[in-house]
């Protein structure tokens, strides 16, 4: 997921004058950290902790002896929503990309993602492929060639089996880099662009839908769309709380994905589902996560300013990656093996994947991130 950058709200160059040539913006030096976006995303990844360790069946189910149906028999209702963190973390994603973007070259901006994305992202890989390896872990491991294949992130269009269950997400996200850097970054981001950009991709995303066309759905996302563009409507909110068509944007983007959450989420009351959403539900979370962001653009948030965020922002990332695949483990350690009660593993199993996270944060990322941005952005 996208981390947030203490990168500035820009400023306009001086006019282009007799070129015609649009103004471009440069950033401002110093600006301050927005802290509120680091919390509402450690609020997403906990969201989509609570759906993996509560909210649904499947492999957890063996983490717990039994249903979490049953260990959360009111609770579990509620972790159903959790999913909905992912369309708040691309929302939160348009914002900080295009905030991050903004000014870069594109060789820039290729470094300060893959420096942010890969080296907890590796780590995550191996750790999960080693534990899953040992005999007394009870759920089974990729072979090795898929786990060689993972390190690269393109196991999901290549076929190969995956080490982290939630690394969809990131395949979600390198598309919408590519996009962005293509069709912003490469040629300069300018308001016009950023935009045109968000019209263009909202309405050819709509036609891939009628199209029912395979290879389309797969670059424009229609299904996500609407939460990245929305996201970087806000940004443009973020630099002019005036701009009408980001508003536009943003609102437009809201209706659209709503409706692609309903469609995905919601179904009928049916006993042979393990979760019941209502539709209801699902369209308050997703305002909510709009609505969220849109406060912290217009500055409403600022007094959210305590140091402590910052710390779980940079937590939030290898939190999201490690937390379901090992909270499995810990799970069964907490709750079989040591008899806890159901509420006091979820919150142990919470405790010590943040823990995790930190260490990753800390002996992983902040000695190789910079080096491997620093190699990324050397001129050749």
């Amino acid at each position: 997921m996208s981390s947030v950058q203490t990168t500035p709200v820009p400023t306009p160059s001086p006019e282009a004058g007799a070129t015609g040539t649009p103004p471009r913006i440069i950033p401002r030096a110093h600006a301050p950290r927005l802290r509120a976006l680091d919390g509402l995303r450690l609020i997403a990844a906990l969201m989509v902790a609570a759906y993996h360790y509560g909210g649904r069946g499947g492999e957890v189910t063996k983490a717990w002896g039994s249903s979490p149906a049953v260990q959360f028999p009111t609770l579990h209702e509620w972790f159903a929503y959790g999913p909905l963190g992912v369309q708040i973390f691309f929302v939160i994603s348009g914002f900080v990309i295009c905030m991050s973007g903004w000014g870069r070259t594109l060789r820039s901006f290729f470094a300060s993602r893959a420096s942010r994305l890969l080296p907890s992202y590796w780590a995550a890989v191996i750790l999960v492929t080693a534990v899953f390896a040992l005999p007394v872990v009870a759920y089974k491991a990729v072979s090795p060639s898929d786990a060689l294949v993972n390190l690269t992130m393109m196991q999901q269009p290549l076929g190969v089996d995956r080490v982290l269950g939630v690394c969809w997400t990131l395949w979600a996200e390198v598309r919408f880099y590519a996009l962005f850097a293509l069709c912003v970054v490469l040629p300069g981001a300018t308001r016009q662009r950023v935009i045109m950009f968000c019209a263009g991709w909202t309405l050819a995303a709509a036609i891939t839908q009628a199209a029912n066309e395979p290879l389309l759905d797969l670059v424009l996302m229609p299904e996500y769309a609407p939460f990245f563009i929305g996201g970087i409507g806000l940004y443009l909110v973020h630099r002019d709380r005036k701009d009408a068509y980001a508003w536009g944007i943003v609102g437009v983007s809201w209706l659209i994905g709503q409706h692609y959450a309903v469609a995905g989420l919601w179904h009928a009351p049916n006993p042979d589902f393990f979760s019941y959403r209502t539709s209801g539900g699902i369209i308050l979370v997703v305002t909510f996560g709009f609505v969220a962001v849109a406060a912290i653009a217009l500055g409403w948030l600022n007094w959210a300013n305590w140091r402590w965020l910052s710390v779980a922002g940079a937590l939030t990332y290898p939190f999201y990656l490690v937390h379901e695949h090992l909270g499995w483990v810990a799970i069964k350690v907490y709750h079989q093996d040591l008899h806890l009660s159901a509420y006091a593993t979820i919150l142990l199993t919470t405790a010590t994947m943040l823990a995790l996270a930190w260490l990753l944060n800390r002996y992983v990322e902040e000695w190789l991130t910079p080096r491997l941005r620093s190699a990324l952005s050397k001129p050749r």
